[in-house]
């Protein structure tokens, strides 16, 4: 797997071997990123939720953001992402919280301007993970929640506050991306 864009374009990451984690596809990554430019551009602060190698969020400092979040429950995950940012050159740009993501929602304290959400496509819990973070102080008005997820597998159109804004399928994926409702 490459970061596609930005600073480490091409560099390879490493991935956790195995049909554990699911990489986010480099045709995904870069689809989510051209939606988002198309969006707003200007982020500072990122968190990608179940994380697995990092790649988004990665490919997000390869990008240009100042700082990521990335989280995941897997310790062998955790340690990859450690990995990958010291490679990629962005060890001083990220922090890995090595807690499920309902977990570090309760724990981090300041919103965002992208969150990436990339679970496993068998976690039945999804939307409940949406709606917490949704009623979180992580999301502001100008936040984007991007969520990858099986094309089988429909979100609502609605979390609490964020309604959806754009979905996209591609293959077995579909992104939405959420948004506070009248932000967009």
């Amino acid at each position: 797997m490459r970061i596609t864009g930005g600073s480490a374009r091409g560099q390879i990451i490493k991935t956790l071997p195995g049909l554990l984690v699911r990489p986010t596809t480099d045709r995904v990554r870069e689809a989510i990123f051209s939606m988002l430019a198309a969006m707003s551009t200007g982020w500072e602060r990122g968190l990608d939720l179940f994380a697995g190698s990092g790649a988004l969020g990665l490919e997000a400092l390869s990008r240009g953001m100042d700082w990521i979040d990335f989280v995941d429950q897997n310790r062998r995950c955790c340690q990859i992402i450690k990995q990958n940012l010291a490679k990629t050159g962005f060890i001083d740009k990220g922090h890995v919280y090595c807690c499920p993501a309902m977990k570090a929602i309760g724990l981090l304290e300041n919103a965002y301007d992208l969150v990436f959400m990339d679970p496993p496509y068998a976690d039945t819990h999804l939307g409940e993970v949406i709606t917490c973070l949704a009623r979180s102080g992580l999301v502001s008005d100008n936040t984007l929640v991007t969520v990858s997820h099986a094309s089988r597998s429909r979100l609502l159109t609605r979390y609490e506050n964020m309604e959806r804004i754009k979905e996209k399928k591609y293959g077995d994926t579909c992104i939405s991306i959420y948004q506070k409702e009248g932000t967009s």
